[in-house]
């Protein structure tokens, strides 16, 4: 039987219990919300620190129980959400032998697994949201993950899909890293490349960020899965080909592992235009690079390969740095326009 509870006030109509010595709740609790597939099978994430679980409760998500190490804590998050909740008043020590964080903050929240279409986002990231999408491809990092998904919030995204390939953005090491971008921006997660498309808006152009040298574009248009790395950039200079996509493109060789088409795409790079139509961009991850679908994808919506230079003999880019790199052009881009659209119809062209 579970020890005797002991009930104490804090504030007007804010009650929380003390764990007595021998609670394993928190314990148990965390090691299970480090587990997928009790995240997946019981519907619950684990939340640490006031920043990430007030920016949970200001967009809705459901606050299960509050782990908690001094009363303090409490008064700076909403109450309202808090008198919901099951609040559980535990040793610092306790909290940090189980952190994930280097500097515990003595705050660890259970949520019910937050669902973007039920989450209510800041009403300035909504103002600021751009016709851009983001689609991660076999990113695997969860730091890496993380920092996409705050360039994507930063960079006024639309919102994220994620295909299968990639970590669960509800890994704590995903969390930490994206600092409350989960709760800013649509994340849809473990998409099939079937179902993709209808999560993107209609007549919308998907480009892919790609390393591959774009002199040599005309004649590779063929490549084993995993031989294309997104976010990095050629080894040379010379002007991207512009490639027309072809109808029929090359297909592999029968030998090869996956016997897939690989279209021809036009090459740009990513400062030159792009932006014309709503647009989604695909970043692949640093091991297995761009899906063959990515680039079918592309090829269906007539998108472009975006190609980031950098100095000969330089290893391929980091996909977050890429990712920032592309997404934040991409806002200049159609901030430029808006604006140009804006003088134009202050005054027209007679």
């Amino acid at each position: 039987p579970p020890p005797a509870v002991e009930r104490s006030s804090a504030g007007p109509g804010l009650w929380y219990e003390k764990a007595a010595p021998g609670d394993r709740r928190l314990g148990k609790v965390v090691v299970i919300a480090r587990s997928k597939k009790f995240r997946d099978h019981h519907g619950k994430v684990l939340l640490e620190g006031h920043r990430l679980i007030k920016d949970a409760l200001e967009a809705g998500a459901v606050l299960q129980t509050l782990f908690f190490s001094t009363v303090g804590h409490l008064k700076e998050l909403p109450e309202a959400e808090l008198k919901r909740a099951n609040l559980v008043k535990v040793k610092f020590e306790d909290i940090k032998s189980w952190s994930d964080l280097v500097t515990p903050q003595g705050l660890i929240g259970i949520f019910s697994k937050p669902s973007h279409s039920k989450l209510s986002y800041p009403a300035a990231q909504l103002t600021s949201s751009l016709p851009l999408l983001l689609i991660c491809d076999n990113i695997r990092d969860p730091g890496n993950l993380g920092t996409i998904l705050r360039s994507a919030a930063g960079a006024g995204c639309e919102k994220v899909l994620l295909t299968k390939g990639c970590v669960d953005p509800w890994e704590p090491k995903v969390l930490r890293a994206g600092m409350g971008a989960h709760f800013r921006l649509p994340i849809v997660a473990n998409l099939d490349w079937e179902s993709l498309p209808s999560n993107l808006p209609a007549g919308i152009q998907v480009c892919v960020a790609d390393n591959r040298d774009p002199s040599t574009q005309a004649e590779t248009v063929s490549l084993p899965r995993g031989a294309s790395q997104a976010g990095s950039a050629p080894g040379n200079l010379n002007p991207p080909v512009k490639s027309k996509p072809k109808a029929a493109s090359k297909c592999q060789d029968e030998e090869e592992v996956a016997s897939v088409c690989i279209p021809e795409l036009a090459t740009l790079y990513y400062y030159e235009n792009w932006t014309q139509t709503p647009v989604a961009v695909v970043i692949g991850g640093e091991t297995h690079g761009l899906s063959p679908e990515a680039l079918q994808l592309a090829a269906s919506t007539g998108g472009k390969r975006l190609v980031i230079p950098v100095v000969p003999g330089v290893d391929s880019l980091n996909s977050a740095i890429a990712a920032g790199i592309v997404l934040f052009e991409g806002k200049r881009q159609l901030l430029q326009r808006h604006k140009q659209e804006d003088k134009r119809q202050k005054f027209p062209l007679v």
